[in-house]
């Protein structure tokens, strides 16, 4: 491979909550240290441990060559940047540049989105397992959270459950959605024929969607991104579509995420909302990381980062099907995380989650509690690390804890 995704990256020190906040008192949901003898193998928080394409940091430096930082418009290139990743990734054609807008990060742009389609207290349809970040931005809002439980089909493949949904949608009469494509935490990217059905649900509802599709470039195994708002000109017109390359690209620290928004009347309404704060401005060194990762070097990168993360998820599945017997996983089609139900494992050996959770923490496999996530007894799993530090965490896991 051109680029590398072998070497350990050391990240200590260097301001990474994956390292940093272990074992660090107040610091969330963050694993506790591990004995004398294990080094941290950060598996928890859903960023990557490799280095990013080298565009980027090379992009941040020729802008910061220029020592001033002031006021500054955003180039046509940014825009442009966007529109042709969307072209030749997702298929999408058309999108102008007065159809996507700058975003602080994904979930300020679900807030916003919220506060366009709902008034307070007002009811939101998720599914679950639901990603934390939205059910924290719903409580701390004061919206109410309604589930539709996903449902793992014959194959176990997990499927969305229209009858409930549309039930739900009609006793709480909600009218505003967020859907999870590709999913979070279960990995699923949704068929074409699938979004068109949710879509299809909402529309006979009057549902609005906001569509959280950051995500999007992290295919495996050749799956492919269908965006919400290509499967109908209803679902065009009816979703408020949010990107970014924090995720692809290992980019969260630098804040950066874009809406892609069709509906005129709907774009200004949150506009207007994003912008009585005053506090959704963009950073200049975001916008040139940006256009480093939508650079041709940046779309080699990625093709090669999916072969990767499928060969990681190859490697943890198959170790969980013929090494762990009681733990259940679906293998993930997108994403590079992994959502494992130990609630067999826990019957069988005795233990409640919480002390198997504890047990790989304590042999610095630093996995993450998947029960925030809704998902009872689960495991959330990192595998964006090279493939020897995913062999080492499963060494340890099969020695000390399994």
């Amino acid at each position: 491979m051109k680029y590398d995704f072998t070497s350990y990256l050391d990240r200590k020190g260097k301001d990474a909550a994956a390292y940093d906040s272990v074992g660090r008192e107040g610091y969330g949901f963050a694993p506790d240290a591990p004995k004398e003898g294990f080094d941290i193998i950060p598996m928890w928080i859903a960023d990557m441990n490799f280095p990013t394409v080298p565009a980027i940091p090379e992009a941040m430096i020729e802008r910061a060559r220029h020592p001033a930082y002031g006021y500054y418009l955003t180039p046509d290139a940014y825009y442009d940047a966007i529109i042709s990743w969307q072209r030749d990734r997702n298929k999408v054609e058309n999108l102008t540049a007065g159809q996507i807008d700058y975003l602080n990060g994904v979930l300020g742009g679900v807030a916003a989105a919220l506060k366009v389609l709902c008034g307070p207290g007002d009811p939101v349809l998720v599914h679950q397992p639901t990603y934390i970040g939205f059910t924290n931005t719903l409580k701390t809002n004061g919206y109410r959270i309604v589930h539709s439980n996903l449902k793992k089909d014959e194959d176990g493949i997990w499927r969305m459950d229209y009858q409930d949904m549309e039930e739900k949608i009609r006793k709480y009469h909600i009218h505003a959605a967020i859907f999870c494509s590709p999913h979070n935490p279960t990995g699923r990217v949704w068929e074409r024929e699938e979004i068109e059905q949710v879509m299809e649900v909402y529309r006979r509802n009057d549902v609005y969607v906001i569509s959280d599709e950051i995500w999007s470039d992290l295919l495996l195994d050749g799956h492919h991104h269908i965006p919400t708002q290509s499967v109908s000109e209803d679902a065009r017109q009816r979703t408020i579509a949010l990107y970014a390359p924090s995720k692809t690209f290992n980019l969260a620290g630098l804040v950066g995420s874009y809406s892609i928004i069709y509906n005129d009347r709907l774009r200004d309404l949150y506009l207007n909302e994003l912008g009585r704060t005053h506090l959704n401005s963009m950073n200049v060194l975001s916008m040139h990381a940006l256009l480093g990762a939508y650079s041709a070097e940046g779309r080699e990168w990625v093709d090669e980062q999916r072969t990767v993360l499928s060969e990681n998820v190859e490697y943890a599945v198959s170790f969980i099907h013929d090494h762990i017997p009681g733990a259940e996983v679906s293998r993930p089609q997108g994403t590079y995380m992994l959502f494992i139900d130990f609630s067999e494992w826990c019957r069988a050996h005795g233990k409640t989650l919480q002390e198997l959770k504890k047990a790989g923490w304590d042999v610095g496999v630093a996995w993450q509690d998947g029960e925030i996530f809704g998902g009872k007894n689960c495991i959330r799993m990192n595998l964006a690390l090279p493939l020897s530090r995913v062999k080492e965490a499963f060494r340890r896991l099969e020695k000390y804890v399994l």
